[in-house]
């Protein structure tokens, strides 16, 4: 039986990178670590690792729920695994436009922005 903290890194890194996962891990503290066990065993292990929906699928959802949620600061992490989950700019801006129609338009304004920012930084590494 795979370990659920073993099994949820595995997932966190594919989904969101190792450059992401090592600077999160490397800021961890003794009083963030709890939560970090929390979210690789949970979240990433226990919902990202089911089989019930793809990776892609899972993105949509996400970035629908963060943008519905006003969760800005998570947004272009998102919009980054999204993007290696395979959906594409076109795809994440569909994923926008609709959960504007259901949880408003400033909450998709200010998604639009993040990920146009993310989405810019592909093209542009540099920036």
């Amino acid at each position: 039986m795979t370990d659920p903290y073993d099994k949820g890194m595995t997932v966190r890194r594919e989904v969101l990178g190792d450059a992401h996962v090592d600077r999160a891990v490397a800021a961890t503290t003794d009083f963030t670590a709890p939560f970090q066990d929390y979210i690789t065993r949970s979240a990433w292990g226990d919902v990202w690792g089911r089989e019930g929906l793809d990776r892609r699928t899972r993105s949509c959802v996400t970035l629908a729920v963060l943008t519905a949620l006003h969760c800005d600061a998570e947004i272009a992490m998102h919009v980054r695994a999204a993007r290696r989950n395979g959906l594409t700019p076109a795809e994440i801006a569909e994923v926008l436009l609709h959960t504007g129609v259901y949880a408003g338009v400033p909450a998709a304004n200010a998604a639009f922005k993040i990920a146009q920012e993310v989405l810019a930084e592909e093209e542009d590494p540099g920036l």
